[in-house]
């Protein structure tokens, strides 16, 4: 599309697009207010709230009674409901814990496999969480594992595929990465790797973070083994929402999760001294699951649902590159560059841009301007588009307010010493 830098060619862009009824769905308390930060905590979805007032009401009445109707087999019935989303039949999903702890246990699970491998590649783009996560496995397992974590070869945006490939070698037992990695929004070819460590013995697990509910994902026909992520960004779950993980059905009976918990117990209410395994993907949950954040989740998965993935995909690309246009417009020539793949197909649904005073930027938008991005070192502005609520008016006031705090050197009153959360 041929873009204009005029506002109006935004509210010609609201005007047209079929998804806007959507952000109505959302509570917006301040219209002034530009939220970019989709990326870390999704907006709260009217139908979540109006769940969990319907909660109180459950649980004062119900009391224990409760998971008999609806509460014990959420995680399931959640995660076939995310499954949809990334592509995934039903069976191979499940609702719980924390992005970390699935980490753990399907990395653990993988590494179980392949006991006659020794080498997990990953690189230096993934979300650092999951690579304290690969370290404390490894020390835990005795330090027999070599963790390889490949660079980018253009300053954090992409990742140097030429040296992934030759990483992954018949040593290899794993494979994990950030479909979308979370500085850049770079983009993996998920059939692409995948196809390449199967091709070479190794098993893939892939952390979604940054990408269910905002750019399609196709489990099942990339034949992926294993995958974790979170709820609160894109899936609007809302702050500690679950997390959840997927594991091929085909594997799941030849392995069984490190954390023996009593949900994931052959018959929970039998109350055995010793551990039996569920079957199926119920054997990776693990203790008690917050009914309260599982079901207040399970309805914010309901916009998403009828909106459909590739609806989705086609306004988050039209948002960036949009943003992208009015970035080269406005902001380059005040020392921005772009942060971010050009090219769509290796973007997700957030856009970087990199300034020298970057964080001082960012409180000043936040203090002053009534816009939430976020900051990433060393000299990251993220700025999150969520399809369901993000206009492009939001997104020509938001460059609009970036250009305001650099053109009048707002941000120069603010130190450069960091507050706790960026």
């Amino acid at each position: 599309m041929d873009f204009d830098s005029d506002r109006e060619f935004a509210r010609r862009l609201d005007q047209q697009d079929p998804l806007a009824a959507f952000r109505q769905r959302f509570v917006i308390p301040d219209p002034d207010l530009i939220y970019l930060d989709g990326n870390s905590l999704g907006r709260p979805c009217r139908a979540s709230l109006e769940r969990l007032e319907r909660l109180g009401g459950e649980w004062s009445r119900d009391l224990i009674r409760g998971y008999n109707k609806d509460w014990w087999h959420a995680p399931g019935r959640v995660g076939d409901r995310i499954g949809q989303l990334i592509g995934a039949s039903p069976g191979q999903v499940v609702a719980c814990d924390t992005v970390s702890i699935n980490l753990f246990k399907l990395a653990q699970a993988a590494l179980s496999l392949l006991p006659g491998r020794n080498k997990i590649v990953t690189d230096t783009l993934n979300f650092p969480s999951d690579l304290y996560i690969l370290q404390g496995l490894g020390r835990l397992l005795g330090d027999q594992h070599t963790i390889v974590r490949v660079g980018s070869k253009d300053g954090d945006i992409t990742p140097d595929l030429d040296a992934l490939e030759a990483a992954i070698d018949q040593s290899t037992v794993l494979v994990t990465l950030s479909h979308v990695t979370f500085k850049s929004g770079y983009l993996y070819d998920m059939a692409a790797i995948t196809e390449l460590a199967h091709r070479r013995g190794a098993l893939v697990l892939w952390d979604l973070s940054h990408s269910a509910g905002a750019v399609p994902v196709a489990l099942d026909e990339c034949q992926v083994d294993f995958a974790v992520g979170c709820t609160y960004k894109y899936l609007n779950g809302g702050p500690g929402s679950p997390a959840f993980l997927y594991v091929r059905r085909d594997l799941q009976e030849k392995i069984v999760s490190p954390i023996w918990g009593w949900w994931a117990q052959k018959d929970p209410f039998a109350f055995d001294l010793d551990y039996s395994p569920a079957p199926g993907i119920s054997r990776f949950l693990t203790g008690s699951q917050s009914a309260l954040a599982m079901l207040t989740m399970e309805a914010a998965l309901e916009p998403l649902l009828e909106a459909g993935m590739e609806a989705i995909r086609t306004k988050s690309l039209l948002l960036s590159d949009y943003l992208i246009y009015l970035t080269d417009v406005f902001l380059a020539p005040l020392g921005f560059r772009l942060g971010t793949p050009r090219i769509g197909e290796q973007r997700g649904s957030h856009v970087s841009i990199r300034h020298s005073d970057g964080y001082r930027i960012n409180r000043a938008l936040i203090e002053e301007m009534n816009v939430i991005p976020d900051f990433r070192e060393p000299d990251n502005l993220r700025l999150g588009l969520a399809p369901l609520y993000t206009s492009f008016g939001e997104v020509w006031q938001g460059i609009d307010r970036i250009r305001r705090v650099v053109e009048e050197k707002r941000y120069e009153k603010y130190p450069q010493e960091k507050l706790t959360v960026t």
